[in-house]
């Protein structure tokens, strides 16, 4: 799927800044994978209802983001039963957080395209049957093999930390 673009923008600023573009945080995460010096935050829900959240690196493919996790992690338990989440990022300029949902993805032809964009950040993944392996991970991921999700965007909140200031919400249709 190419990029998508907000079908709606909201300036949030109080401050008489004009609303951000999405290219502006949307290029930086197109740039691919952003290596251990930038850590993606995703926040899932218990069954119990009760919030998680941990640190991941996520990849941008294709207009959007992927990220691993062994089945057995919390985060994916969460996820098999509820697919909404949040996920955030500083980037350089921009705090970004993103609405959506996370599905697990096992189409072939989609997990090479996502190892290829991992090796190009210097992570060593490969597909084994429906899911990616590699010598290490993150502690976090739990044991290979690692399941990759897709996380489907729907809502973004940027506030620039650098000039251009300002504060936008943009909204993509499903």
């Amino acid at each position: 799927m190419p990029d998508r673009e907000p079908t709606d923008t909201k300036n949030l600023d109080r401050y008489g800044f004009d609303a951000l573009p999405w290219s502006r945080p949307r290029d930086q995460l197109a740039v691919g994978s952003r290596g251990p010096g930038t850590t993606f935050f995703l926040a899932t829900v218990r069954p119990d209802g009760r919030p998680h959240a941990a640190g991941l690196g996520a990849v941008w493919h294709d207009g959007d983001l992927y990220f691993t996790s062994g089945p057995g992690t919390r985060k994916a338990r969460n996820l098999a039963e509820n697919p909404a989440c949040t996920i955030s990022v500083r980037l350089d300029g921009i705090d970004l957080s993103l609405e959506g949902d996370a599905h697990r993805t096992t189409e072939p032809a989609m997990l090479e395209q996502v190892a290829a964009v991992y090796r190009d950040g210097g992570w060593p993944a490969q597909v084994e049957v429906d899911a990616f392996t590699a010598p290490y991970s993150a502690p976090s991921a739990g044991p290979p093999p690692w399941h990759l999700y897709r996380f489907t965007l729907r809502t973004a909140f940027g506030v620039a930390t650098a000039e251009p200031y300002g504060a936008t919400r943009w909204r993509f249709e499903a």
